[in-house]
């Protein structure tokens, strides 16, 4: 999420001279590569590892800035204070680079584990931490750092107010943010490719056709905040939640930072650069002292600094990149596809799928721009996030094909003789692509695990339910079992004396304005069974609550009085009602309840009515919680 030693514009002037630097940088990249100095014939790979750190009972820990420096150089902050990023240093494309990438990410996952030990959390590779709450995702987790305060400031800047998220699954997620938090949720393995320039178009167009399919095999972020939503959820929270977008450029169509693309690559990488400094607005600036063309002139190499840091703040799910990799410039394809996990043993059968594809795949897709749709592709992508390997996905000539026949009868056969070209031994083919390969006969992603864990859990139990998953899912981390091989998440749900009222709150509330007439509260009641209801502002600030004792009370005074004038709520409500956080514990909230003569709480998060619990669901939860730790 951005580079250190980077800047807000000061002004528009300021806005102005990072822009032309930008272009600079693209008129420099079209000289080296009209005069051959982008490097050609070094095949490398390399991978970022995200990852999130957890305590005991698995939810975050907002502990990186305690673990980072405890770790070397290879770790970095990552947007939110319970994040952590690995980077792995990149080694050569050969017939080692498998073993070589599982043994880096064992070591860096151990590392990690030694240094976030005495804070109390591990880390955990997941693509989305289903113990998430709203809370979790407050600004108040922000990492404390220039670059992202900036990030959050920059995007705010461009929006013309908070971007609705909207995600529908077996449950619907609704919500609106001004922050970039919600994209915290998210922690992917995001793998590097590098390409020689003459090799770039189709190196590229075969990474995007291969996107969907790759997808719809690794699935593993199918829960967040407690609702069942896409077998892949990353990709609709990351492309929501960084909308940088005002409202009208999206009732145009504007692309967004998030984004698969447009079409596809015609002639040049210089096509996508391009395109970015176009479409996408400077986030971001840093200080360019030097001139690239005229470092050229003298013969030197430009770091391109304002392009690569510009290309930074655009994130497509296939991203083209510039590097020096010891003072030689080379490109490189990130692919973003991935989630993190669910083993070291399952990123690196992902990863073996991806290099060894496009290894071999750009080959068969010289005619691919006239032989199949974009769109096509484009729309597969979407599918495969949504529903994993029961899709169906576009592939060579047009066609669309059931995601496992596709993997099963072409794209496995096809990374097998991508990474036989490497001379990577047999053995470790078998071992890789056959863990692929079984997952994808058996159906068992990461995703449907997690799923069969919360089914059957109520609302008011998933999060405890999904506390349970994530326990589970460290200790079989740690197993190095492949996911389709680990076994059911246990049957019991973690004890009663954890649970929040977060968990066992009602949501489908039944609200009145401060404005409205009593007798509204008094039907609502009456309809409903319900004994209160909470007050709430237009701004959906709680001003109050109704009890059905005060209502009682105004009712006598009406009778005794003879008389039956309009009240309005305002005038009968308690304008101090009790309000808690909703990660309260149930015991404390019943200590609440006992010690106040309270009928309820009232749950908010940042200062928004997000629930209410009453004495009947403190009671329930406690006695599940006994009768849990009894089994």
């Amino acid at each position: 999420m951005g580079e250190h030693g980077v800047r807000k514009p000061g002004d528009e002037r300021d806005e102005r001279a990072f822009t032309r630097a930008v272009l600079r940088d693209l008129l420099a990249l079209e000289r080296m590569l009209d005069e051959g100095m982008i490097e050609r014939g070094a095949r490398r790979a390399g991978a970022e590892q995200e990852m999130f750190l957890v305590d005991a009972e698995g939810r975050p820990a907002p502990v990186a800035c305690e673990v980072l420096p405890r770790l070397d150089e290879r770790f970095t902050s990552e947007l939110a204070v319970f994040n952590l990023e690995a980077n792995l240093p990149p080694v050569p494309l050969d017939g080692r680079v498998l073993g070589v990438l599982e043994a880096q990410l064992e070591e860096a996952l151990s590392e990690v584990r030694r240094a976030a030990a005495p804070s109390g959390a591990s880390p955990l590779l997941v693509g989305m931490l289903p113990t998430l709450r709203p809370s979790d995702l407050d600004d108040r987790f922000l990492t404390p750092e220039p670059r992202f305060l900036m990030l959050l400031d920059a995007i705010r800047r461009l929006r013309s107010g908070p971007v609705p998220i909207l995600i529908r699954g077996t449950d619907q997620l609704e919500l609106e943010t001004s922050s970039v938090m919600v994209e915290s949720a998210n922690a992917s393995l995001q793998l590097h490719i590098q390409v020689d320039p003459e090799r770039f178009v189709a190196a590229y167009n075969a990474a995007l056709l291969l996107s969907p399919p790759l997808l719809a095999a690794c699935v593993g972020s199918p829960v967040l905040l407690g609702r069942r939503l896409w077998q892949e959820t990353r990709i609709a929270v990351f492309e929501q939640s960084v909308d940088a977008r005002s409202s009208s450029e999206r009732a145009r169509g504007q692309p967004a930072r998030v984004t698969f693309g447009e079409g596809w690559l015609r002639e040049s990488v210089l096509e996508i650069f391009r395109e970015d400094a176009a479409r996408q607005r400077v986030l971001l600036v840093r200080d360019v002292p030097d001139d690239p063309l005229a470092q050229l002139d003298r013969g030197e190499v430009p770091p391109l600094s304002a392009l690569t840091l510009h290309n930074g703040t655009v994130w497509r799910w296939n991203r083209a990149c510039y590097g020096l990799t010891e003072g030689k410039p080379h490109l490189r394809i990130e692919n973003r596809v991935l989630p993190s996990g669910p083993t070291v043993l399952d990123e690196v059968a992902n990863a073996a799928l991806f290099y060894g594809a496009m290894l071999a795949l750009p080959d068969r897709t010289a005619d691919l721009a006239r032989t199949v749709a974009f769109e096509e592709v484009k729309e597969s992508f979407l599918h495969a996030a949504r529903h994993g390997l029961d899709t169906q996905v576009c592939w060579l000539g047009g066609d669309r094909v059931p995601a496992r026949e596709l993997l099963l009868g072409a794209l496995l056969p096809l990374a097998r003789e991508g990474l036989d070209g490497l001379g990577v031994a047999h053995e470790d083919v078998d071992r890789y692509l056959g863990v692929l390969e079984e997952r994808v006969r058996t159906g068992r992603t990461a995703a449907r695990w997690i799923l069969e864990g919360v089914r059957g859990a109520g609302e008011d139990a998933r999060q405890a339910r999904a506390r349970t998953v994530v326990r589970a899912m460290m200790d079989l981390q740690r197993s190095g079992q492949p996911v389709h091989r680990w076994p059911p998440v246990p049957a019991e749900a973690s004890p009663g004396s954890s649970v929040t009222v977060g968990e066992i709150m009602a949501t489908d509330l039944f609200t009145v304005r401060p404005e409205d007439v009593v007798d509204l509260a008094t039907s609502v009641m009456s309809w409903e069974h319900v004994r209160h209801v909470p007050v709430e502002n237009a701004a959906g600030e709680v001003v109050g609550l109704v009890s059905h004792r005060a209502l009682l009370r105004i009712r006598e005074r009406q009778l005794a009085a003879a008389e039956d004038t309009p009240i309005a709520v305002a005038d009968i409500m308690d304008t101090d009602p009790p309000i808690v956080e909703r990660d309260m514990p149930v015991s404390e909230a019943a200590d609440r309840l006992l010690d106040g003569d309270l009928g309820c709480l009232l749950v908010v998060d940042a200062g928004k009515l997000a629930g209410i619990v009453t004495e009947r669901d403190l009671l329930r939860a406690l006695r599940r919680g006994r009768s849990e730790e009894r089994a």
